[in-house]
């Protein structure tokens, strides 16, 4: 059974994957966080409430790495870049759950994907991933006349908008309708806007609280709308399918692999 890290394991994403290995009788090989942060030699279970696993918090170098098989990282874009870097070095596979990741910063990603085996995708839930394939069987159905909004909400310390997740969600609809995304999105509307036209795939964002995520694909004909959607109730559900792709990587060869196969969703359309 592979030894699992966790990167930035004093975050919120970073304690629930520490419970998860806990509750499912993982071995947590190491868990980090930033050089000089004041968490450092704390214990990674105590810190996630989740009982003393004698692994104390470290900084993140070659020598931490070295202590797991798989690495699960949920930070940012440009820690998550240092640590893919470590990582090809040290020949460890990843699960990456970052979003908001530039054209650059993915291809960076792909790359590092040449070299070792890594699973990245917006949302890790079941869920989700379900939800991006009844996206696509709706918008095989009512895409031609349903005009298509996309709407998130997600906690106010939520960096990036629209979220990963429904960016993800208007690819899925995008590509089933033979439209590119980046020419049809459209992001937020404000004063005289004029008629929708048809064909562009909007997305509405809500910052606030403590929401975990949520996300709706609408479908609005004219008499009838379909509105499919998930909601988040706790990063659970996000730690355990970030989990469960680390468990699905042993043994697995370099590529860049997505929750859709770890999950057995490739093949339901």
């Amino acid at each position: 059974m592979s030894k699992v890290g966790v990167f930035g394991a004093n975050g919120r994403m970073g304690r629930a994957l520490v419970q998860v290995c806990q509750e499912q009788r993982l071995t947590l090989g190491a868990a980090t966080v930033r050089a000089g942060s004041n968490w450092l030699g704390l214990d990674a279970g105590e810190v996630a409430a989740c009982g003393k696993l004698n692994v104390p918090l470290q900084a993140t170098s070659a020598e931490a790495l070295a202590k797991a098989d798989v690495w699960v990282d949920f930070t940012m874009p440009e820690p998550m870049l240092e640590h893919l870097a470590l990582a090809v070095a040290a020949k460890k596979a990843m699960v990456i759950g970052v979003t908001g990741l530039t054209d650059a910063q993915y291809q960076e990603l792909q790359q590092a994907s040449l070299q070792i085996p890594i699973v990245w995708a917006p949302n890790m839930s079941v869920g989700v991933n379900l939800l991006l394939h009844l996206v696509q069987t709706a918008a095989k159905v009512m895409g031609q006349t349903a005009d298509i909004e996309i709407i998130e909400a997600h906690h106010r310390y939520k960096k990036d908008a629209p979220s990963g997740t429904a960016m993800a969600i208007g690819a899925s609809i995008a590509k089933t309708l033979g439209r590119d995304l980046a020419d049809c999105a459209v992001y937020g509307r404000e004063g005289m806007t004029g008629e929708r036209e048809h064909k562009t795939i909007g997305f509405a964002t809500v910052r606030g609280g403590d929401i975990i995520g949520d996300h709706t694909a609408l479908f609005a004909d004219l008499g009838e709308r379909l509105e499919i959607t998930h909601k988040a109730s706790s990063r659970t559900t996000f730690a355990q399918g970030a989990i469960r792709a680390a468990m699905w990587l042993q043994n697995k060869q370099p590529g860049l692999y997505s929750m859709q196969q770890v999950l057995g969703l490739t093949d339901l359309n």
